[in-house]
């Protein structure tokens, strides 16, 4: 059986102040995971906006998609600099662009899920995909994602290092 595959963007702003050959001025955007089994939880609880893609889904379309539904808003527009895949700890391989671009807080809507809640109750509810999202230092953003997309914070600092105003133009599929 193949593995699950998810896309997604990292969305990312240099507000300045700081220092561009180690990037401590790069900021991403995440999303808290929400629904009851991360409610408590704030460390290695947070993600890029991202999900599964079917095998006949274009990864950039899938992309587009999730982040339009965990933030209710369409990606900014730019160039996608893709920082390459990696398989999840569970098995899954995610895939992700970078984009630099800003959006509006205020702004976000986020999708919803339904799953049954509490478990073996027969009752199913209703849940936000992300509860809140921020802006996060790579410093801090490192302590809030879930361990299997650090990778890709790495993957970002080495992209902006070598070519922080070039890359490829987004897939228009």
């Amino acid at each position: 059986m193949a593995a699950k595959r998810s896309a997604g963007l990292v969305l990312f702003r240099r507000p300045g102040g700081g220092n561009r050959t180690t990037g401590d001025d790069v900021e991403v955007l995440i999303g808290h995971l929400g629904g009851p089994l991360w409610a408590k939880r704030d460390e290695r609880a947070w993600s890029f906006p991202k999900g599964e893609y079917a095998p006949d889904e274009e990864p950039t379309a899938a992309a587009r998609r999730e982040f339009r539904e965990e933030l209710g808003l369409a990606p900014p527009e730019g160039d996608w600099l893709p920082l390459g895949e990696s398989r999840q700890s569970g098995g899954k391989v995610v895939t992700l662009w970078a984009l630099a671009g800003e959006v509006d807080l205020d702004s976000v809507a986020p999708g919803t899920f339904t799953m049954e809640w509490p478990p073996r109750s027969g009752r199913t509810q209703e849940f936000p995909e992300i509860d809140r999202v921020a802006w996060m230092d790579v410093a801090q953003a490192r302590e809030k994602l879930v361990a299997g997309q650090v990778v890709f914070l790495d993957r970002l600092l080495d992209l902006l290092a070598v070519a922080p105003s070039s890359g490829g133009k987004q897939d228009e599929s």
